[in-house]
């Protein structure tokens, strides 16, 4: 049995040594090296001042702000899910249409058809990201409640847009709080 055991530990020790010290630090070390921005979470400091992540969405409410997809989690990165209600499930209809007629009110004059990325929660609950209809959606209420006009307002959406990933995977998008920091004149 004892030589069994020495053998066991010996390996056990060696392997926890690797994969829970070596390793962890290597990775981490090559990402300071090769992509600290990303490494960091890649945050938006401007003026030693911290605003956000560009990859973790934010809740915007205010009517002179562009709002990102809604979130399951509530915008919480550590309870990051999504919500779980399939298709045909009432409870999903309802939330929809909330959302729906919560959109209308903010801006009742506009008549272009709601994109689905507005009603509906992402998997992670956290995308910061909107689809260019979706953005463009937003224009006039953004514009009205900014004093803009809506062009002013649409280059900015153009200047904010994002290609595919790679030039062919995903759609174009805009990150929400890229945006609505350009609004701020802070980017």
């Amino acid at each position: 049995m004892k030589a069994q055991l020495r053998p066991a530990i010996t390996l056990l020790a060696l392997l926890t040594v690797i994969t829970g010290v070596i390793y962890p630090l290597t990775v981490t070390g090559l990402a300071q090296v090769l992509f600290p921005q990303q490494a960091n979470g890649s945050l938006i400091v401007m003026d030693g001042k911290t605003y956000g992540s560009e990859l973790i969405g934010q809740q915007f409410d205010d009517p002179k702000y562009f709002w990102g997809r809604p979130s399951a989690a509530g915008y919480n990165a550590t309870a990051s899910s999504g919500s779980n209600l399939g298709p045909m499930n009432p409870s999903l209809e309802e939330v929809v249409q909330a959302r729906m007629d919560a959109l209308q009110s903010a801006d009742p004059n506009n008549s272009l058809p709601i994109p689905v990325d507005l009603v509906t929660a992402s998997a992670s609950g956290l995308d910061p990201h909107i689809s260019v209809a979706a953005a463009l959606y937003q224009v006039s209420r953004v514009a009205a409640a900014r004093g803009l006009s809506e062009a002013e307002v649409e280059a900015l959406v153009e200047k904010y847009t994002e290609g595919r990933q790679f030039g062919i995977f995903g759609e174009p998008r805009v990150n929400v709080l890229s945006l609505n920091l350009a609004l701020d004149g802070i980017q």
